[in-house]
């Protein structure tokens, strides 16, 4: 994702969030009287909290299915989404993986495993909800319940570390910010469930501590658990803080008895990790054959020559069956690499925009306050640690840091709390600061909702179009949902050119039984084994164009020969 541009629309942004900080720091009493009963009345709700977590949770779905009309339920288009939606079928069918396609060298595609077993390369977690939503109607319900779930968790972890009505306004600014208009909602990348797993962990820890709980260890465990099914480098780099925290309060500070210790927080936990774990082990050896062997790696081993690591080298590149998937891994990939390797300020760009840019970057320079809070350092240690981890990771998308955001949330609130404070004599301007960012936050929703209704096919309204790596595959399915509406089953085989944009060899899992089966010509490559394979169908070209697609028939060999003999008459 690009940084920040100064595009004519970002820089009446920005000029209106300067006149609305500038107010609130010179008239911080305007609108006094009505802004305090809001203030006030949502402090009472606050202090309600298992039914304030209900009402957030239920407010995401209500809010995001009003919108339908102007933000239609989302295509998938980058090649994650549709490898998230092969595990998302699969499970949907009931089974963990699918056995190798004998075409497979036709059926290949990009961060999709097909052997030993045909199967996406990603952990279960984002599959799994995706697969539950498809059982309801449709994946992308799986979506909305998830980033429901992710609001509600956010408030519960953040009612563990302070007053609630603080809690509450952190939620209302993760609503606000990414549980409507993010890609998080309107793509099939994920962004919810990993969030939801660092909101567990981090929620359950002070509880722990104060007061422990069986069903508090149940719910870190759980926490953990969905973190490593859904982004278990980055879960990993945030447990260790935690469990570091949880160690050294019970070996080397007061606490109550051990026994309690054992039973409350020890098996409890355990009750959870040990059965994960044995899943894990499952899971990774019906796909890959070997219960410690990650189907990630698999894929890694069989495309991919650049290291995750910064302090990696290149490897020498792995040939491809195909161009697409040469040009995808050995030219795309590596040059990326290179570029990327040490542009650190890229990902700590990305970082900043998706989830602070421009109005909760403005809390932050409290910082130097916060560290002073024994009550917050733990999570500024925390967030420093695990960030620096994300940095030492080459490829970075927003929602890798997902784990973080209940604590990067819990760090802007406070910063909140400590502005607020801020006077000269009478005047409270850090009192009228935050609310202009607060009324900043909410307004730049309206301005969202109008860019929706402008452009429905936009896939994320808190990043810049394009931003996310969308390959255009509207045309895809398009053509997927014609194909579908024939009568009897369809073979779809795309002949690419350099006109092209995008991958568009993507399949069911049950590819033998589907409606529409996508294959490639491969160049120098026989193509009549895989049309005698799917003899039964109807066959169709399709060449894809940088914004559409051509489909006609795909010529039979005999109409192939007789236009090379009509072309070769004199």
């Amino acid at each position: 994702m690009p940084p920040p541009s100064l595009s004519s629309a970002n820089l009446a942004t920005y000029f209106c969030l300067l006149v609305l900080v500038l107010t609130g720091w010179l008239f911080p009493k305007l609108a006094d009287g009505p802004l305090r009963a809001l203030e006030e009345s949502l402090a009472r709700f606050a202090d309600r909290r298992s039914f304030a977590i209900l009402i957030l949770i239920l407010a995401v779905p209500f809010a995001r299915i009003a919108l339908l009309r102007v933000m239609p339920i989302p295509v998938p288009a980058v090649h994650d989404e549709f490898s998230y939606l092969l595990a998302a079928d699969t499970f949907a069918h009931g089974r963990l993986t699918n056995p190798p396609h004998p075409m497979w060298k036709f059926l290949e595609t990009i961060h999709v495993n097909q052997t030993p077993t045909y199967m996406s390369k990603y952990p279960p977690a984002q599959g799994a909800v995706l697969a539950v939503g498809q059982l309801l109607g449709h994946p992308w319900i799986g979506v909305v319940l998830t980033m429901a779930l992710m609001c509600g968790s956010t408030l519960w972890m953040l009612q563990g570390w302070m007053p609630a009505r603080w809690a509450l306004l952190g939620a209302i600014l993760v609503f606000f910010r990414l549980a409507i208009f993010s890609y998080w909602m309107n793509t099939y990348w994920g962004g919810a469930i990993p969030a939801i797993g660092g909101a567990l962990v981090l929620g359950a820890l002070p509880r722990l501590v104060r007061l422990p709980q069986r069903c508090d260890a149940i719910l870190l465990g759980l926490g953990v658990a969905i973190l490593a099914n859904s982004r278990p480098l980055e879960g990993l780099v945030l447990c260790l803080p935690v469990a570091a925290y949880l160690l050294v309060w019970m070996f080397y500070r007061r606490h109550p008895a051990w026994n309690i210790l054992l039973t409350r927080i020890c098996v409890p936990i355990l009750l959870v990790l040990v059965p994960t774990g044995i899943f894990m082990g499952y899971y990774n050896w019906r796909i890959t054959g070997n219960p410690l062997l990650l189907p990630y790696v698999v894929n890694d081993r069989t495309y991919l020559s650049t290291p995750p690591f910064v302090w990696q080298k290149l490897a020498v590149p792995i040939p491809q069956h195909n161009p697409q998937m040469e040009s995808f891994y050995n030219k795309w990939a590596r040059t990326f690499w290179l570029r990327s390797r040490f542009a650190v300020h890229n990902r700590v760009g990305k970082f900043v925009y998706f989830f602070l840019w421009p109005e909760l970057c403005i809390p932050l320079i409290a910082l130097p306050w916060l560290w002073r809070d024994r009550g917050i350092r733990f999570l500024l240690l925390q967030f420093g640690l695990s960030f620096t981890g994300l940095l030492a990771v080459v490829w970075f998308e927003p929602h890798y840091a997902a784990p973080l955001l209940a604590t990067l949330t819990a760090i802007v609130v406070q910063a909140m709390r400590h502005v607020r404070q801020w006077r000269t004599g009478q005047r409270a301007y850090g009192l009228g600061i935050t609310r202009a960012i607060l009324v900043f936050a909410v307004a730049m929703n309206v301005v969202y909702v109008a860019r929706a209704a402008r452009n429905p096919r936009a896939r994320s309204l808190v990043a810049p179009a394009g931003a996310w790596g969308a390959v255009g595959n509207s045309a895809r399915a398009r053509i997927e949902a014609d194909l579908e509406s024939r009568p009897g089953r369809q073979l779809a085989i795309v002949r690419y050119s350099p006109a092209s944009s995008g991958e568009w060899v993507y399949n069911k899992a049950d590819i033998d039984h589907a409606r529409v089966v996508w294959a490639r010509e491969i160049p120098g490559v026989n193509l009549q084994p895989l049309l005698n394979y799917f003899k039964d169908r109807s066959v169709w070209l399709v060449e894809p164009t940088m914004d559409d697609a051509q489909i006609t028939p795909y010529p039979s060999k005999s109409s192939e020969n007789e236009g090379a003999a009509r072309d070769a008459q004199p």
